[in-house]
């Protein structure tokens, strides 16, 4: 019988919870201290919000579920709320709101803090839902580090010079991968958790899933890769492309990942406010699902399922188990995979030979999102925690699943049963892909 692995254990939860929020807090503040107060309070793109209305609404909904939801505190800005809720106002209208300026959001989002770390300080972990293993600060350390991450992409969709810098990835370290793909045996696993502490609803419960025997790419599909695609005539080439994919690609002149051109022979890219070529080792960014889809038709293989993908990162044949990583149970650490925008971008397909899977398959967790096949689902026996409008409005065939995370994505937000969705279209996310075939 399979089975999913044990909570892991976690002495000193308070320690966890503060050290959590700091992190989330101190890279929000790297992200928008980059800039002046001209750069926060444009719209660098119509699919984006300005910087400072994603730092206000860190601290609104801070607010709402920390001091008024758990603490039971009278609103400290009831007047702003309808301005934050990401529901009531598309992020095309945002810059027409009447939003706190940059020093207002600053000062409110710090004032919040103070009041959390003094809850946090005297609240027992226990006793609710919402307090149990510290779920609702857990929760909110991860809403931040995923607004840090959309942040994170308006910078790179802004124009004007580099205002970020990081190291690269190390070349790797150790073999290559033995093999191009891997095979996953037939038969059941566990997907989902019932375990994972700060897992969020959509990853919910743990249930039996049981596929078919197929083969995966050891490693995510490359810019070299993808760029034989291009130069065969991959975008000109209707019978590659769902119907919606191609309408899209005519309708936008679409000839190349988002941020590349090319000048000559040469194919350049656009990243962060540096120009430069595309680097072929790297895995390819900035891929639509329609994009990923293609590419996957013209190779003769496809996309993996989203039941394949957890089943490669997750499943231990020799245990039975399913992991919390690909290499086990341990939290991920720089040797380990690419998180937490410690670099501005992916590192070399192979990196990373410490955090394969049992099987062999490298950069599952961080590096790139990954776009699967399946639709965003609810799992058997799912029930929507806290509110409904995390996951449950979403689910249908309109988002795909991505997986696995990116190198803008914090270990916090990040797990073997983290479950990322978008539309199918969306290019400006930090999206690639592996491929898959049917044994």
């Amino acid at each position: 019988m399979t089975t999913e692995a044990a909570r892991p254990a976690h002495p000193d939860l308070r320690e966890r919870v503060f050290g959590a929020l700091t992190a989330a807090r101190a890279r929000t503040a790297l992200l928008t201290d980059a800039v002046d107060e001209r750069d926060l309070t444009a719209q660098h793109s119509p699919l984006m919000s300005p910087l400072v209305w994603d730092l206000a609404h860190i601290g609104n909904q801070e607010e709402l579920w920390l001091l008024r939801r758990v603490a039971g505190r009278e609103a400290m800005r009831p007047d702003i709320d309808p301005l934050y809720d990401a529901f009531e106002h598309p992020r095309a209208e945002r810059p027409k709101l009447p939003l706190l300026g940059p020093a207002e959001a600053r000062a409110y989002a710090a004032e919040v803090r103070g009041r959390v770390t003094d809850l946090l300080e005297r609240t027992p972990l226990e006793g609710s839902p919402l307090l149990d293993t510290a779920f609702a600060f857990g929760m909110i350390a991860q809403h931040e580090q995923q607004h840090d991450e959309t942040m994170l992409i308006t910078h790179q969709l802004r124009s004007g010079p580099a205002v970020l810098t990081a190291p690269d990835p190390l070349v790797p370290a150790g073999p290559p991968p033995a093999a191009r793909e891997v095979l996953v045996p037939a038969g059941p696993f566990t997907m989902g958790t019932s375990t994972e502490p700060w897992a969020l609803d959509n990853e919910r419960p743990a249930h039996p899933r049981t596929t078919a025997a197929f083969w995966i790419d050891t490693v995510p599909v490359t810019c070299g890769a993808y760029r034989a695609f291009i130069a065969d005539g991959g975008y000109r080439e209707p019978r590659w492309w769902a119907p919606e994919g191609w309408e899209q690609i005519r309708k936008h002149s679409i000839e190349a990942p988002l941020f590349w051109h090319r000048e000559g022979e040469i194919w350049l890219r656009r990243r962060f406010g540096v120009t430069e070529p595309v680097p072929d080792a790297e895995p390819v960014l900035h891929v639509s699902w329609y994009e990923a889809d293609a590419y996957a038709r013209w190779a003769g293989r496809r996309l993996p399922t989203e039941a394949e993908w957890e089943k490669a990162a997750r499943y231990d044949p020799a245990t039975g188990l399913s992991r919390r990583y690909p290499w086990g149970d341990a939290d991920p650490t720089p040797e380990r995979a690419n998180l937490g925008q410690r670099h501005l971008r992916p590192a070399p397909a192979g990196s990373y030979p410490a955090g394969a899977s049992p099987l062999g398959v490298r950069q599952l967790i961080g590096d790139v999102w990954e776009w699967t096949a399946s639709d965003f689902l609810p799992y058997p026996g799912f029930r929507a925690f806290p509110y409904r409008e995390y996951s449950e409005v979403f689910f249908g065939p309109a988002h795909k699943v991505l997986r696995g995370g990116s190198f803008a994505v914090a270990p916090v937000a990040c797990r073997g049963t983290f479950r990322n969705w978008d539309l199918p279209v969306r290019r400006q996310i930090f999206s690639g892909f592996r491929t898959a075939r049917d044994a």
